[in-house]
């Protein structure tokens, strides 16, 4: 049973919590994740680790409520505890060696996966500019935190309601052309606004890593739901990553893969399960 010691409403739709788990905390380092379960008939969902305190054995998660799972969490409170937290799985984000000046992109909730690299990077002595890019400026997130580990901050938003407007792509490009010679760019949001930050760096040779977020069910390689194709290869995001060099990534497929439950998470109707023989919400 993991406890849970702070909830904090990022906005209407993203929720951090902070939980007590020692062991997670020990081995946690930036780029890796957890799986939860609620209870012993929930689901198993991945979610980033978004910052960790050795000392005093937490780990912090941030969510955002789209699911029945998610739902059912948001739904706890301070002193409340969850079933299952297993961790840290993946592999850390690597530090590109000898980088000197590091982009790190976040889009939307792909901020709370950005946050811990930057601060990675920071703190290694890293020159780090940090883009956030939001629809809007209601739904931005972790800003605070972000300018406290960045060299550079920029915030986009789609409607122009705060910060620059446009995508993080066009601020993206437009530091590049300004002369900053970035050693590596680090893009964490929606698979579309990894592709398009891979097509601006491919021409400028720039070693560009992606955080990818397929279906994922175990955690440990063995159900293959999280495969992607990396390099013309077949990779597990779960165990050969979640990062992954981003102009080997085939997005397009990984779009496709992403899809395959749509009607179904939107419409919330009955599944029938063949593993249990049960029947489930999806």
């Amino acid at each position: 049973m993991y406890k849970i010691l702070e909830k904090r409403e990022l906005n209407d739709q993203v929720t951090l919590m902070v939980l007590d788990a020692p062991l997670i905390a020990a081995k946690a380092l930036a780029g890796q994740f957890i799986i939860f379960r609620i209870d012993e008939k929930g689901e198993r969902v991945p979610l980033t680790i978004a910052d960790y305190d050795r000392e005093k054995g937490t780990i912090t998660i941030i969510f955002q409520k789209v699911g029945r799972s998610t739902m059912m969490l948001g739904q706890l409170n301070e002193g409340d505890f969850i079933l299952d937290v297993v961790g840290p799985l993946g592999i850390p984000t690597e530090i590109p060696e000898g980088a000197k000046k590091v982009a790190v992109i976040g889009g939307g909730v792909g901020c709370a996966i950005a946050y811990p690299q930057a601060k990675a990077l920071y703190n290694s002595g890293v020159e780090v500019d940090v883009i956030a890019g939001f629809r809007n400026r209601d739904i931005v997130i972790l800003e605070d935190e972000m300018r406290a580990v960045s060299t550079d901050f920029y915030i986009t938003t789609d409607d122009g309601s705060y910060g620059m407007k446009g995508f993080v792509t066009d601020k993206l490009k437009e530091l590049i052309d300004a002369g900053n010679k970035y050693d590596c760019v680090i893009a964490i949001g929606p698979v579309p606004m990894m592709k398009f930050v891979c097509a601006v760096t491919k021409p400028y040779g720039i070693k560009t890593i992606v955080s990818l977020n397929p279906i994922m069910i175990d955690g440990t390689g063995m159900c293959g739901g999280c495969r992607v194709r990396v390099g013309g290869k077949i990779k597990y995001a779960c165990v050969d990553g979640p990062d992954f060099d981003g102009h080997e990534v085939d997005f397009d497929e990984l779009m496709h893969r992403n899809s395959a439950y749509r009607d179904i998470e939107q419409h919330d109707r009955e599944h029938i399960c063949r593993l249990t023989g049960g029947v489930r919400n999806a």
